[in-house]
Parts: structure tokens; sequence; C-alpha cells
């Protein structure tokens, strides 16, 4: 049985940040990090939470990641933000944007921010979501590097591409969240089952000749299988499309790994669209929302995307969240 220890929301906030900085990376740019670290724990996401505090702290090491970046922003056209992210941490970017994004959308009713130059984002979905609780629908996109083979091949050509769709609710949360990857399983669960010694199920990877495979070692050297076959392609391409061509970050067959040292920055991208409702369906939209998600949740057992992490999110804020304490001596080693 796994070994866990509880902490608060705020103590895992701090303990990322404090290890962040101890490994070279600016308060500027470790803060946002170690907030988005909290709230991903919170959700129950924990492949994407502490767990990565270590990695991150190795690649701004090897300089895989720049931690002391200094995000440019450019505004080139009304309605259009773009960020780079100057190899950096892709949540100082994002903020940065944010910043922008969030008024102009109410402005003028859309508005677009273009991210190149990045580094993984974590969970998407924690980014659109807080454009959901600024009112505005949040529409995300990330690429990265390739582990997903095209139908038909076995050479992984584009990322496992997650995108994400917030719809704001009048309680000023999330009604709905979507986020998911283009493949079956997200590829950090199957690095956590990699450290961890865990076989994997089948249906999560492939083998290098495209056969599936309970090892997660030999997966992670083969292709993540995609959701829904080449459907699940046809997502990895969209969002490649999205994040990577129509920012002019680097394309997934070109990028370097998220895990382990080799390479330089990975320079991928983010792209967000944040739309206001009342532009485009005046005070309708929260009723069709409403109506939208009362007709999901009036069937027994039946539950939206978003569900899952909007309950955990509430326990986490007065029970804390267990955590490995074997991921919590890794970061605590960082502090010295």
């Amino acid at each position: 049985m796994t070994e866990t220890r509880t902490l608060s929301l705020a103590e895992i906030e701090e303990l990322s940040f404090k290890a962040l900085v101890a490994a070279g990376t600016s308060a500027g740019n470790a803060r946002p990090l170690a907030i988005a670290t909290a709230a991903t724990e919170a959700d129950g996401v924990a492949s994407h939470g502490l767990a990565y505090i270590p990695i991150y702290a190795e690649h701004v090491q090897c300089g895989k990641v720049d931690g002391q970046a200094v995000p440019k922003l450019e505004v080139p056209r009304p309605g259009v933000i773009t960020v780079d992210a100057a190899t950096g941490f892709a949540h100082s970017a994002i903020d940065k944007g944010f910043d922008q994004l969030i008024p102009l959308a109410r402005q003028q009713g859309v508005a677009a921010l273009s991210i190149r130059n990045s580094y993984n984002c974590g969970v998407l979905g924690y980014h659109t979501n807080r454009l959901a609780e600024s009112g505005l629908v949040g529409i995300g996109f990330t690429n990265a590097p390739a582990s997903i083979a095209p139908s038909g091949g076995y050479k992984p050509v584009v990322g496992t591409n997650p995108f994400s769709i917030a719809a704001p609710g009048i309680d000023g949360k999330p009604t709905i969240l979507i986020d998911q990857s283009a493949s079956t399983i997200a590829k950090s669960e199957v690095m956590k089952h990699a450290r961890e010694g865990k076989p994997i199920p089948v249906g999560w990877a492939l083998d290098g000749e495209g056969n599936p495979t309970t090892d997660p070692n030999v997966g992670l050297k083969g292709s993540m299988a995609p959701s829904g076959g080449y459907k699940g392609v046809g997502v990895a391409l969209l969002v490649e499309m999205m994040a990577a061509a129509l920012t002019g970050a680097t394309l997934g067959i070109n990028a370097s790994p998220f895990s382990g040292t080799a390479g330089g920055p990975p320079k991928t991208g983010q792209f967000f669209l944040a739309i206001d409702p009342a532009a485009t369906a005046g005070d309708a939209f929260a009723g069709r929302i409403t109506e939208l998600a009362q007709a999901v949740h009036a069937q027994d057992g039946a539950h939206l995307p978003g569900d899952g992490r909007t309950k955990k999110r509430a326990l986490a804020q007065t029970q804390g969240v267990a955590v490995n304490t074997a991921t919590l001596a890794r970061i605590e080693a960082l502090l010295g």
C-alpha cells in the first residue's frame, strides 16, 4: 500500500514554490506554477501535480527550461495577443497573456492568445477553467513532443495534444469543463506507472511495432494509443495546427521530450480563445448551458466532464490532499 501524508493546499503551493526557487526559478515564474500545482492536486490529477516538481527542477538545472525567462507580450492585431515564452515555463506566459486576453474578450466579444517557445503547461483545463471563472467561454490547445503514430503507421508524429473547453455558469464556476488528450490516457499516467514499476492496462500504449503492451517502459519507447483510433489522431492533428502551426511554435516531431534531460527547450505552444457569451447569445447562454447540464444530471449515475474534479476540489479545500511520501521526499531533497 502506498504511504501518504496529508497536506493542505497552501502547504502544497508553498512546498512547490520553495523547491522551484531552490532549483533556480525566479519567484515570479515559480509562483504561478506552484499555484497551478496545488490546484491540480486538489482536482485529483496527481500525475500532473507534485510528481512533476522534481522534473521541473531537473529541467531548470539542465537548461531544458529557463527558470529566469521573462515572457514578451505583443498585440499584433486588434483581438490578437501573442506571447513569446522565451523557453520559460508556460504558466508565466499564460498569466501574462490572460491579463490582457480577459478584458479584451469582454470588450470585443472574442479574443485570441497565441503562445510560442513554451514548455509543458500542465493541466490544460486549469487554464480554461480560469477563463470560465471570468465569465468567458474558454477554449485551449497545447501541443507536446510526438508520441502518437498516425493511422496505419508506427512512428509517432504528433503528441498527446489535449484540448479543453470550459463554459461559465451562473455561480461563477464552470458548468461544463472538457479537458481531454488525443490519446486514450495522458502520457504522464504511463510515466507515473513506469516510475512506480506498475503495469499499464491494455489499450494505453503500443510497442515499437504498433502492438498493445502492458509494460509502461515499452510503451514510452513506442507510441501512445490514440483515443478512438483514427479519430484520436484527427484530434491530435487539429491541436497541432492550433497550438504549433498557428503560434509558430515547434512541431511535436521536432520538440525535445518533456521527460529526461536530452535535448534543449521543447519550444512547444499553446493557443487560447476567449469568448464572451453575451456577445453571441445575449442573455440566452446561461439558460441553455444550465438546461443542458440538468438534462445530464437528471439521469441516475450520469455526470458531466469536470464533475469529478469539482467534487474533489471542494473536499481538498477542507480536508487537504493525501500525497505520496516518496514524492514528498524527492521534493524535500531539493531544499537541502
